[in-house]
């Protein structure tokens, strides 16, 4: 992994992060990437993530969702909502590819549990998620394919996770700037004991005015090359988040701890806008269960108390965050695919580390 990062550039992030700075910090957590770039046309893809380690038996994970703004959509979370667990990789495309990525997803578990849906006749409601390309890739095309979200699912793997313009997020916008994909990871201590939690985004929202890094409104500075006004629309992003920890806690708490993204989000400057689908997801790797391996009526487990959750929700707003950032540092400028003579800029790194160290130089004196 060659792209820069906001640590690397000297954006004093507070916390201390697990080795690789990434979702798959988490144990057992891998991601995955198929990057479609056919054309100046078509820049899409597909993000996979598995939650734990790959084996011939699914395993049902607690967790909580939560929507800040709902213009956008997440498969599987009605029974998220009633129950608090899920089964299934994680899968994030575009808006038009949902269909196409739980539909090749399904087959893929099918593919990857045969006895659990042959024999045992199951089914499955894979969580899938999306946000908008349409103005770097045509998304009316229809161009991610059953292949794409195979390669995905079947390339992921732990260690350094690529960012930017890769899978799910080639396509996408923030701030009016190049993102896309983007991850960050805290350490944390609970009376001796060590957690982490990471966060993986689908970045792709947020108006140019309203950026702020690191408590500086970077984007009052940085006003040239603005896509929305360009486009005569206005802010069409949305962005997923999704939280991944190995702290031991039920969904009513994982629920908070979605909840918490959006404090992260806040802090880089959004409102939240009409048209942005914000929706977050947050799940445990802790007690995962085989429910057809279930030989009494009850189940017996170990949680967390609600008094040690403040510093799970310090992790998760800090990691949200970074991880935002870590995806505009990581974009690359991009060929618009409507309007066609437009550029998605990349954030230049040596013009924002100017603004941040003269806005440290003043508050210093």
């Amino acid at each position: 992994m060659t792209n820069e990062r906001a640590r690397t550039l000297g954006l004093a992030f507070p916390g201390e992060t697990g080795p690789v700075n990434a979702i798959t910090d988490v144990p057992d957590v891998s991601v995955g990437f198929s990057t479609v770039n056919c054309s100046t046309h078509i820049q899409t893809g597909v993000t996979a993530i598995h939650p734990r380690v790959l084996t011939n038996t699914p395993a049902y994970l607690w967790a909580g969702q939560h929507t800040l703004n709902g213009n956008g959509e997440m498969t599987g979370c009605h029974w998220i909502h009633d129950a608090g667990y899920f089964m299934s990789p994680i899968c994030i495309t575009n808006t038009h590819s949902v269909g196409m990525a739980h539909h090749a997803t399904i087959k893929w578990m099918i593919e990857q549990y045969p006895d659990f849906f042959h024999r045992q006749h199951r089914f499955a409601m894979p969580v899938i998620a999306e946000t908008f390309d349409g103005i770097l890739n045509d998304i009316n095309g229809l161009h991610i394919k059953e292949e794409h979200v195979m390669e995905a699912l079947n390339s992921a793997s732990s260690g350094p996770v690529e960012e930017g313009n890769v899978g799910g997020g080639n396509g996408m916008i923030t701030y009016e700037f190049k993102g896309g994909t983007g991850t960050s990871s805290r350490v944390i201590d609970i009376e001796g004991e060590s957690y982490t939690v990471g966060v993986l985004v689908q970045s792709n929202f947020g108006s140019r005015e309203d950026l702020s890094i690191l408590g500086v409104p970077v984007g009052q500075h940085l006003t040239d090359d603005k896509v929305y006004e360009k486009c005569r629309v206005k802010e069409l992003g949305s962005i997923i988040v999704i939280i991944a920890t190995d702290a031991p806690l039920i969904p009513t708490q994982l629920t908070r701890i979605a909840k918490r993204a959006s404090l992260g989000i806040a802090r880089t400057g959004t409102i939240g806008g009409n048209s942005s689908g914000d929706i977050f997801l947050a799940f445990t790797t802790a007690n995962a269960w085989d429910p057809t391996q279930q030989k009494t009526p009850t189940m017996t487990m170990e949680v967390l108390g609600d008094q040690h959750l403040d510093v799970i929700y310090r992790a998760a707003r800090d990691a949200v965050e970074e991880s935002i950032i870590n995806a505009m540092i990581a974009g690359k400028t991009s060929q618009a695919f409507k309007p066609e003579s437009m550029v998605i800029k990349a954030i230049d790194h040596q013009r924002l580390m100017r603004i941040m160290n003269a806005h440290t130089f003043k508050e210093e004196h």
